[in-house]
């Protein structure tokens, strides 16, 4: 086993741990959203990040896996039972995107893009008016299956570690040479027999999978949704690509760094300042494009690498000198 892979579960295993040492449920309740947040630039990570293929529409999908597990429990349920939704809503999710790929990604240029981000504002729409099935505006309601968020808590790390490992296992296996290839040059890659629209389908898949997975425990979670919290491109579609960049674009950590910072801030200007974060927001990204192309995580990392092959590199003239 790798030191990396020791030192990633001895970190899970310190986290699992938290909330034996934390037990306020403020602090439980930041850190759920940070590791949901984790997933969620995970997915867009995959997709947009290692495959190329940028989606303004992640929304969508959350929303898909937000309103199975609603409709599970709006049918008669019980809360406990919604659980079954995490899969649900990530099979749902799937096979959404499944069908605005198969049709998109036989296309060149922002196609997809474009396709997927009104995706997810139909899907707000049919949700809004759709009554019968979503009760409209008025959303879906219910009692949360657990009063303690330790065991939410403990779902999400799951899900975050899972999200993680399992995209981490994808880009060292042949997909993810594939996905890389394609990013760098869909052209070339199909020269070499990689058929771009398949497996930019499977890197959709995947991440349209994990998404609504996040969005069916949003819902669990929360035990409230309405058309425009979960459907929301700003909130949702624009902020996960907001996070995934700040944190470090085809990063492993850079996700969870992003999603922390983002967490953090957003409930500081909520408590303290009120307003402003969307203008900090703004600011920030334009100063990681120009002091931190790579984000956070890519950019340090990226330094570090330059500083061992300085170290490692013998000194001007030192071979010479010896000889002499």
């Amino acid at each position: 086993m790798s030191r990396s892979t020791l030192q990633s579960l001895g970190g899970l295993v310190l986290l699992a741990v938290l909330p034996a040492v934390v037990s306020n449920p403020y602090v439980l309740h930041m850190l759920i959203l940070c590791l949901l947040w984790t997933v969620l630039g995970q997915s867009w990570n995959l997709l947009g990040g290692y495959t190329g293929q940028v989606s303004f529409g992640h929304a969508a999908f959350f929303g898909i896996g937000a309103y199975t597990t609603g409709i599970l429990v709006k049918s008669g349920l019980p809360p406990a039972a919604a659980w079954w939704g995490l899969l649900l809503g990530g099979l749902a999710a799937a096979v959404a995107s499944a069908v605005i790929g198969w049709i998109c990604f036989r296309l060149r240029g922002p196609y997809f893009a474009l396709a997927v981000l009104a995706l997810a504002e139909v899907l707000r729409l049919v949700a809004l008016n759709w009554k019968s099935l979503t009760h409209g505006a008025e959303g879906i309601l219910f009692i949360p299956a657990f009063t303690s968020k330790a065991w939410y808590y403990w779902i999400v790390l799951a899900l975050a570690a899972l999200s993680m490992a399992a995209i981490r296992f994808v880009m060292q296996g042949k997909l993810g040479f594939y996905f890389l290839a394609i990013r760098e040059d869909q052209d070339c890659a199909e020269s070499l027999g990689i058929n771009a629209t398949k497996y930019k389908l499977i890197s959709l898949l995947i991440s349209a999978f994990f998404t609504g997975v996040a969005g069916s425990f949003y819902m669990n979670y929360m035990g409230f949704i309405d058309p425009g919290i979960v459907f929301s491109v700003h909130d949702i579609s624009v902020m996960v690509i907001l996070v995934t960049m700040l944190g470090g674009v085809a990063t492993t950590w850079g996700p969870a760094v992003g999603a922390t910072i983002y967490i953090l801030v957003s409930e500081a200007f909520r408590t303290y300042l009120k307003s402003g974060h969307l203008v900090f927001f703004g600011v920030l990204i334009i100063v990681i494009i120009i002091f931190f192309p790579q984000g956070i995580v890519g950019t340090l990392k990226e330094t570090l690498l330059r500083r061992k092959r300085r170290l490692a590199a013998p000194s001007a003239g030192g071979p010479a000198k010896e000889a002499a």
